[in-house]
């Protein structure tokens, strides 16, 4: 069965298959961030001038050993291989405490050459902020990154402060002159100020507390946001014949599995809700993640088939 040809419909299919609950109360947050994907891939598909500043990474102080997530770095080492890939510069912005994770997961990609600009907690981000600007970074793309609630204050999905391991990159998201996108899957990162906080707080647990207030012009709300980190990359290639190819091969499930075991065992990085070290993302097996990185691009490529 072939998928809609459209490209503007083919891209809500994507959003389809990636705004699928699993365990948070996202229904209603999936219904109004609707319309995000395809945002998100036309503000990339512009192929506009300079390049693309990653910013993720998020802490689990509780984590066997206390790591970065798993989700995030892998989906943003897959986002810029597929944008490298059709000739977009990347560089990524971090934490100290998650750098390792950020790290393994771009060398497991072939990225070890891309720059990662860290910051300490607590330290301001104006050097980062200067050194994208001379750089001419386009696009700020934040994927699972813990943001300030209303407080100021970092917080995981459990209600904790994790400031002291956490710095806000969120003043450098919101620096510009660049354009922003943000993927997230809990009301708690960056980019989810685009949403009512009410919105969260009725929805959300704990999300009075842990709602992010920090916007992003284009936000992606999924399942996982190493789901919209796909999605991103098979929208832009439904919207660019030219890259699609490129971009597709990119949707690779041993690629996946490499960034994902070289982030848990080089990084090191755990499951950020089982806190343990393991090959798995949100406390989903991977088999999960790589059947959903399969039906996207195979959405793409029957669409393309028909």
């Amino acid at each position: 069965m072939s998928g809609p040809r459209d490209p503007e419909a083919l891209v809500a299919a994507l959003e389809d298959l990636i705004q699928v609950e699993v365990g948070r109360n996202m229904t209603a947050l999936f219904a109004a961030a609707r319309g995000g994907l395809l945002g998100a891939a036309s503000a990339l598909a512009a192929g506009r001038e300079g390049g693309v500043g990653l910013i993720t990474g998020f802490y689990v102080p509780g984590g066997t050993p206390p790591a970065a997530e798993t989700d995030g770095p892998v989906g943003a080492a897959l986002l810029a291989k597929a944008l490298r890939t059709v000739g977009t510069p990347c560089r990524l912005a971090t934490d100290a405490a998650c750098r390792g994770a950020c790290a393994a997961a771009l060398a497991a990609a072939d990225l070890a050459a891309v720059p990662i600009d860290t910051l300490s907690p607590g330290a301001p981000p104006a050097d980062i902020i200067a050194h994208w600007r001379a750089e001419r970074i386009g696009l700020a793309l934040a994927i699972e990154r813990c943001g300030r609630s209303a407080d100021g204050v970092p917080r995981n999905m459990r209600g904790e402060d994790i400031s002291a391991d956490t710095a806000l990159l969120d003043d450098l998201f919101l620096a510009g002159p660049w354009d922003t996108i943000a993927i997230g899957d809990g009301g708690n990162e960056i980019g989810m100020g685009a949403l009512p906080r009410e919105l969260i707080a009725r929805h959300v647990a704990h999300g009075e507390r842990i709602a992010c207030v920090t916007p992003a012009r284009h936000l992606i709300v999924a399942g996982v946001s190493n789901w919209g980190a796909y999605a991103l990359v098979a929208a832009l290639a439904a919207l660019r014949r030219d890259w699609r190819d490129r971009l597709l091969a990119c949707l690779d499930e041993e690629l996946d599995r490499a960034i994902l075991t070289a982030t848990v065992t080089r990084g090191p990085a755990v499951d950020g809700v089982s806190r343990r070290q393991s090959l798995s993302v949100d406390n989903l097996e991977l088999a999960i993640h790589q059947q959903k990185l399969r039906a996207l691009r195979a959405l793409v490529e029957s669409a393309h088939a028909a």
